[in-house]
């Protein structure tokens, strides 16, 4: 797959599945060990980095394109749904919800937001439920900005009121 296959250009939004919502800097040629290699030069701002991936290597990263309104629509409609509160061991639990975020797909990020979310009336969460929930909030929130033209503030709302209206 190329830069080209992605059609990726500068100030492009792409998502790498462990970062997140990253802009395209550029796309440019760089020579490492006597090799020419084509790199796409990705901005990830809210973590203040910049990440190097090879064309040769963007299928196998699993950075995309940003998604569709409509998997963006499947991934609010998701969070509307009702929570799965499963019984197994909380190290589990976490390894799972962990490798839902990292996979980069809205609708199972959804899924965790879903999950953790605490309504009225149930138990505070631990530290670390709390920490994947926002993780998984911010994830969702950057790219629902993104995707709508919108502050991340606002896209936060957005997924706030579909909870709500589960």
């Amino acid at each position: 797959m190329t830069s080209e296959q992605l059609n990726l250009k500068p100030g492009d939004h792409v998502v790498y599945p462990t970062h997140g919502l990253g802009k395209v800097e550029k796309v440019e040629t760089q020579t490492i060990g006597g090799a020419n290699l084509e790199m796409v030069v990705v901005n990830f701002e809210q973590d203040k980095m910049v990440l190097h991936v090879p064309v040769a290597k963007l299928s196998s990263s699993g950075m995309r394109k940003l998604s569709s309104r409509d998997i963006m629509k499947s991934a609010l409609t998701t969070l509307k749904g009702r929570a799965r509160k499963q019984r197994s061991m909380w190290s589990r639990r976490a390894q799972e919800y962990e490798a839902k975020i990292n996979s980069g797909d809205p609708v199972s990020i959804a899924e965790v937001v879903r999950d953790l979310h605490v309504r009225v009336g149930e138990p505070e969460q631990s530290y670390s439920e709390r920490q994947l929930y926002e993780a998984a909030l911010d994830r969702l929130s950057r790219e629902l900005a993104a995707v709508e033209g919108v502050k991340q503030d606002q896209a936060e709302g957005k997924i706030e009121k579909s909870l709500r209206a589960a």
